[in-house]
C-alpha cells in the first residue's frame, strides 16, 4: 500500500521519496516549484531587457541579444549532463543507493568544474570572434562585448546553479531550488537599474552593470543554497570521506556525457530551427516579423506548464524505475499527460479569448501587427497541447536512460516536417504556410512518441551498464543489485545495508 511521502517542518528543505503516496497529488507538489522556477526565470529576462532598452536604448538591447544567444548556446551543451545526472540521481534515490548518487554528484561538479572554466576562459578571449561571427551590428559590437565578458565571468556559477537545482530535483526536492531562484532573480532585478545607473554608492557601469548583477545573483544564490545543504545535512551533500568522490570517474562520465549528448542536442536543435524559422518569416516584412516576435514570447509561456510537470514526470519516473515500481511509471505518464492537456489547455484558452489584449500590449493598437499576431495565435497555440504531451511520454522515456529516441523524433518532426513544410508551401501559401508547419510538427511529434511508448523499448534501457534493464526489479530488499546480491548470498554472508536518503532535519 502506498504511503504519504516524508515530509520536513515548516520551511524546511527535504528530499521526498518520489516511490511512495499518491500519484497525482505528489506530481502537482513536485511540479509547481519547478513551473515557479521557470516563470521567476523568464520574467527576469523580460524585466532585465526592460531595463537595458529603457536606460540604454535599441543598440545595448540589440547587444545582449547576441550575448544571450551565444550564453544559450554554451549552457545547452552542459544541459544534457545535468539532466543525466539527474536521472542517475533520481534512480539511485528509488533503489536506495545513496552512494551512487553520491558518487554522480562528485563527477558531475567535477565535470562542471572542468567545462565551465574552460568556457569561461575560452570565451573571455574569444569575446571579439564569437561576435564577430555572429554578425553582431557595428554600433551594438562594443556594447555586447562588454557585457559578454562580465557573462562569461558570471557562467560558471550559472552552471553550477542549474547543476544543483537538477540534482536536487533527482531527489525529490523541487522546492529547495525554487526558493532559492527566488532569491537570485530577486536580486538581479534589483541589481540591475542599480549597477546601469550608478545608484547611490555603486558605480555607474552600463551595460556590464546588467551583467554584474548576473554575477552577483548567481553568486549569492549558489552560496546560500551551498551553506544550507550543508547545514541541514542533506544527504547528498559530498563531506569527509565522500570529497574523494570529486573526481572525474571515467565510468561515470562516460555515461552522464553519453545519455546527456542527445538531450543537450535536443535544445540546440530547437534554437537552431527557431533561428530558421524567423529567418524564412522575416521574408514576409517587418510587420509580419514584428507580430510573430510578439506571439512567440507569449508561447513561452504557454508551454512552461508542459516543461514544468516533464521536468516532474522525468524525476519521479526515475526514482519509481529505480525502485523497480513499473507500476507506478504508467500511472506517473497517465497524470503527467491528463496534467498537462488541463493546464496548458487552460493557458491556450485564455489567450484564444484575451489574445488581442495581450498582443496589444506589446504592439500600437492602430498597428497592422496585432491583427497578423491574432491571427498566428489562432493558429499555432493550440498546437502546444500536443506538444505538451510529447514532451511528457518522452519525460518517462529519458527516465529509463532511453535518450535518443526522443532526439530523433524531435530531429523528424523539425527537419523532415515542419521546415520542409514551410519552405515548400511558402511560395503559394505566403506566411501561412509557416503557422501551419506547427500543426503538422507536432502531430508527427505526438504520433511517433505515442507509438514508441507504446512499444515499450524504452523499458530495456538503462543508465549504469552495471545496472538491470528495466522489467527487472533492481532491488532485492537488502538495496542492492541482484547480481551483487548473488555474491553476498554465495559468500554465507548478509549484505550491507545502504542507508535510505534520510529527511532533513
Amino acid at each position: 500500500m502506498d504511503e504519504s511521502p516524508p515530509s520536513g517542518g515548516p520551511g524546511q528543505a527535504r528530499t521526498r521519496d518520489l516511490t511512495q503516496g499518491p500519484i497525482a497529488r505528489t506530481l502537482a507538489a513536485f511540479a509547481l516549484p519547478v513551473l515557479g522556477t521557470s516563470v521567476l526565470q523568464s520574467l527576469n529576462a523580460s524585466i532585465n531587457s526592460v531595463w537595458v532598452g529603457r536606460f540604454l536604448g535599441e543598440a545595448a538591447l540589440a547587444a545582449t541579444s547576441n550575448a544571450n544567444l551565444v550564453l544559450f548556446l554554451l549552457i545547452g551543451t552542459v544541459f544534457g549532463v545535468g539532466m543525466a545526472a539527474t536521472i542517475v540521481v533520481g534512480q539511485s534515490m528509488g533503489r536506495r543507493d545513496l552512494d551512487t548518487a553520491k558518487r554522480t554528484v562528485g563527477a558531475s561538479i567535477a565535470f562542471f568544474t572542468l567545462m565551465s572554466v574552460l568556457f569561461a576562459v575560452g570565451g573571455w578571449l574569444g569575446t571579439d570572434a564569437i561576435l564577430a561571427t555572429l554578425g553582431t551590428p557595428p554600433d551594438a559590437l562594443p556594447l555586447a562585448g562588454a557585457y559578454l565578458r562580465v557573462i562569461f565571468l558570471a557562467l560558471p556559477l550559472m552552471n553550477f546553479n542549474t547543476l544543483v537545482s537538477t540534482l536536487l530535483r533527482g531527489g525529490g526536492d523541487s522546492r529547495t531550488p525554487f526558493l532559492f531562484s527566488l532569491l537570485a532573480v530577486a536580486l538581479d532585478m534589483g541589481f540591475n537599474p542599480v549597477l546601469i545607473l550608478g545608484l547611490g554608492p555603486f558605480p555607474k557601469m552600463g551595460i556590464a552593470g546588467a551583467a554584474t548583477a548576473t554575477l552577483i545573483s548567481q553568486g549569492i544564490g549558489l552560496a546560500a543554497i551551498v551553506a544550507l545543504l550543508y547545514a541541514r545535512k542533506h544527504p547528498l551533500r559530498l563531506a569527509g570521506p565522500d570529497l574523494a568522490y570529486l573526481r572525474l570517474d571515467p565510468g561515470l562520465i562516460r555515461t552522464l556525457v553519453g545519455k546527456g549528448l542527445p538531450m543537450g542536442l535536443q535544445m540546440i536543435l530547437i534554437s537552431a530551427s527557431a533561428l530558421v524559422v524567423m529567418s524564412l518569416v522575416n521574408g514576409f516584412g517587418s510587420r509580419t516579423a514584428a507580430a510573430y516576435g510578439v506571439a512567440a514570447q507569449l508561447w513561452t509561456y504557454v508551454q512552461m506548464p508542459a516543461l514544468a510537470i516533464g521536468a516532474a514526470v522525468s524525476s519521479m519516473a526515475a526514482q519509481n524505475v529505480g525502485a523497480g515500481r513499473w507500476d507506478r511509471v504508467e500511472r506517473i505518464t497517465r497524470a503527467g499527460v491528463s496534467f498537462n492537456i488541463l493546464l496548458t489547455g487552460a493557458m491556450v484558452a485564455v489567450l484564444y479569448v484575451a489574445a488581442r489584449h495581450v498582443l496589444g500590449l506589446f504592439l500600437p493598437n492602430d498597428s497592422d501587427a496585432v491583427a497578423i499576431a491574432v491571427h498566428i495565435n489562432q493558429l499555432v497555440v493550440w498546437t502546444f497541447i500536443p506538444f505538451g504531451v510529447t514532451i511528457v511520454l518522452f519525460a518517462t522515456v529519458r527516465a529509463t536512460g532511453d535518450v535518443w529516441p526522443p532526439l530523433i523524433v524531435l530531429a523528424l518532426s523539425i527537419v523532415m516536417v515542419r521546415l520542409p513544410f514551410a519552405y515548400l508551401l511558402a511560395p503559394d501559401w505566403g506566411a501561412e504556410a509557416v503557422w501551419w508547419s506547427f500543426a503538422f510538427g507536432s502531430g508527427v511529434a505526438l504520433i511517433l512518441s505515442a507509438a514508441y511508448y507504446r512499444i515499450g523499448r524504452w523499458k530495456k534501457a538503462h543508465m549504469l551498464d552495471d545496472r538491470p534493464a528495466a522489467g527487472e526489479p533492481p532491488d532485492t530488499g537488502h538495496g542492492l543489485p541482484r547480481g551483487r546480491a548473488r555474491e553476498y548470498l554465495a559468500q554465507d554472508r548478509p549484505a550491507p545495508a545502504v542507508p535510505k536518503a534520510p529527511d532533513l532535519p
